[in-house]
């Protein structure tokens, strides 16, 4: 299975490439990007990592021709300092990161993140984690499962479908959540209604803010003084997660924010891609990360906001 890069180029530009750089990609999904960093690369390599296993080794197929130049690893965000230190580098020159959901993950029913083909209620990047979809929409409480709708989902009528599920009990499936959501939220435009709830389950299941959090607070160990990080989103959440971490970071003096306003795909590649038409791009040039003792004050500042 191939898979086309999101904001190719863009991201590409942004990282400032070098022939001897060691690069690293966060979320390596396909391969694409991690693929085309590899191109360019002579003597240095880049690092690529994802914490679902299945996507890997996809990604190892479709990057055969710069097998030598790449390093695969599964990790999470959270677990990303301990991968490098295992891999015997202190820090990178560049790092990418895109949020968006694997393809894999998405065109492959019995992983089960999609609501238009029927498969396990599933959800999970990594299938060794313990927690699915499964147990939280059949023995989360209905006010905690309503909460989680519409926190990390942003619906509106949580309320609405959390009841629904629990009077279902038990649902097996996508196909059977999916259908009961659209009973009793009646479809207003081109997205379905369960679209959001489908999302909010998706990011409670694999911690997905958590993460976030964690690879906000783990860059400045990781990239190098004068390392560039490039960041694709496709949620709200996500993105103004990213853009506080950023703004927080360059009122303190320590970073130069390369994209003043946020980068958007071209219509271009919007017609042959539509997979990118809600990808953000956010990127910044690090200085001072090298500064000994700051990085752990100044990151848990930009994190929590206690200015």
């Amino acid at each position: 299975m191939l898979h086309t890069p999101v904001m190719l180029r863009e991201c590409l530009e942004y990282l400032r490439l070098r022939p001897d750089g060691i690069f690293l990609d966060a979320t390596c999904g396909m391969g694409g990007h991690t693929r085309a960093i590899a191109k360019e690369l002579t003597t240095g390599f880049v690092l690529s990592c994802d914490r679902d296993a299945e996507s890997l080794e996809r990604a190892k197929a479709n990057t055969l021709d710069y097998a030598e130049r790449i390093r695969f690893r599964q990790s999470t965000f959270s677990e990303l300092k301990e991968t490098l230190a295992a891999e015997s580098i202190s820090k990178v020159d560049g790092l990418l990161a895109d949020l968006g959901v694997s393809m894999y993950q998405l065109t492959t029913s019995e992983r089960g993140f999609s609501l238009m083909a029927d498969g396990p209620l599933d959800m999970r990047q990594d299938r060794g984690q313990s927690r699915s979809a499964y147990d939280i929409v059949n023995y989360e409480a209905e006010k905690q499962l309503a909460d989680l709708i519409f926190q990390l989902g942003e619906e509106r009528r949580s309320r609405r479908i959390a009841r629904a599920i629990v009077r279902a009990r038990p649902i097996q499936t996508t196909g059977q959540l999916a259908k009961l959501i659209e009973q009793v939220v009646p479809r207003t435009g081109k997205i379905h209604p369960a679209t959001l709830t489908f999302m909010a389950l998706r990011i409670a299941v694999n911690e997905e803010n958590e993460e976030l959090d964690a690879f906000l607070a783990a860059i400045p160990e990781i990239v190098k003084p004068g390392g560039r990080v490039a960041v694709l989103t496709f949620m709200s959440l996500e993105d103004r997660r990213v853009k506080q971490s950023f703004q927080a970071m360059a009122r303190e003096g320590g970073v130069n924010i390369l994209t003043r306003h946020v980068m958007r795909p071209s219509d271009e590649e919007i017609r042959d891609n539509a997979a990118s038409r809600s990808a953000k791009l956010r990127a910044l040039e690090g200085s001072w990360w090298a500064a000994e003792g700051r990085t752990g004050l100044l990151w848990r500042r930009c994190t929590t906001g206690s200015f």
